[in-house]
């Protein structure tokens, strides 16, 4: 793969993410329904390149142990995304997934005991002045503002899924990994889902099959393909537009106008995801990329 190519694909993989929340706002089914049905698309789109390759380790019993513990986590980031797509809309629900960053920053800090630096604690401030800005007044019983909750609540989750991989994924086949989490998924709700599922609509299938298939098998497996070419912090920049390419989206199809204090809040988190691809050579935006 030439690095034209690889950068095109990490464009798609990050259009492919920013899609999740449109896919799942078109989706007419209960935010469980939608994360066992991406979870089961998702298995079946990623298990085609899931092949161990030279100097990847096989996945033992503690480390199974592991995915699924991690995947638990990533089905709990996409039920909360999801409930704050459906209650505050697209855009919202993107920008507080968005804060993922900063909690990343500060768990790392307290969970592995490393040196906070002035740079990430400027990254925290730029999410916090952020996401007020997103919320136009705070009031629980405003769809925008518990939306906002359940999607910060999301980039929470994903921060300690970011954590998690750092003693799960590491020397592992990322695609084989990120198969065992989205059937960790499917194993541990469906239980929970099946009687939502049956009520799902045959249209919403489709947008099930695009949330699996499209925006986590493709996605995931361009993002894999682009770090074998690119630097990290290549595909940290252009993760960074993720968020960018969902608002853009629900714009155009659901008429979901940003306010102008809206872009301003989501350009500032938007720079703070920027600005941690410089803070360490390995920054979580690409880390997430792992399970995404």
């Amino acid at each position: 793969m030439t690095p034209r190519r690889a950068l095109i694909g990490l464009h798609i993989g990050a259009l492919a993410f920013g899609l999740s929340g449109i896919f799942g706002k078109l989706a007419l089914a209960a935010p469980l329904a939608i994360v066992v049905g991406r979870s089961l698309f998702a298995v079946a789109a990623l298990i085609p390149f899931s092949r161990l390759r030279a100097g990847e380790s096989p996945i033992d019993r503690r480390r199974l142990a592991m995915l699924a513990g991690s995947g638990l986590l990533l089905g709990g980031h996409w039920l909360t995304f999801f409930y704050a797509v459906k209650i505050s809309g697209v855009a919202i629900a993107t920008l507080g997934f968005a804060s993922f960053p900063a909690f990343t920053v500060l768990l790392e800090g307290l969970l592995f005991r490393e040196r906070i630096q002035r740079r990430e604690w400027t990254l925290v401030g730029l999410v916090s002045l952020g996401l007020v800005l997103v919320t136009p007044h705070f009031d629980l019983a405003s769809g925008s503002t518990s939306g906002l909750l359940w999607a910060v609540s999301s980039g929470l989750l994903f921060a300690l899924l970011t954590l998690a991989n750092r003693a799960t994924v590491r020397g592992l086949n990322p695609m084989q990994a990120a198969l065992c989490q989205n059937a960790a998924i499917l194993l541990c709700l469906l239980p929970f889902a099946w009687r939502d599922l049956l009520e799902v609509r045959a249209l919403d299938w489709l947008w099930l099959f695009m949330l699996g298939a499209f925006c986590t098998g493709v996605a995931h497996s361009l993002f894999v393909s682009a770090l074998h070419v690119l630097n990290a912090r290549s595909a940290a920049l252009v993760f960074a537009l993720e968020p960018v390419y969902g608002i853009a989206f629900a714009w155009w199809l659901f008429s979901e106008q940003p306010t102008l204090r809206m872009l301003l809040g989501g350009a500032l988190i938007i720079a703070a995801i920027v600005l941690s691809s410089r803070a360490k050579n390995d920054p979580p935006a690409v880390k997430a990329v792992e399970t995404l």
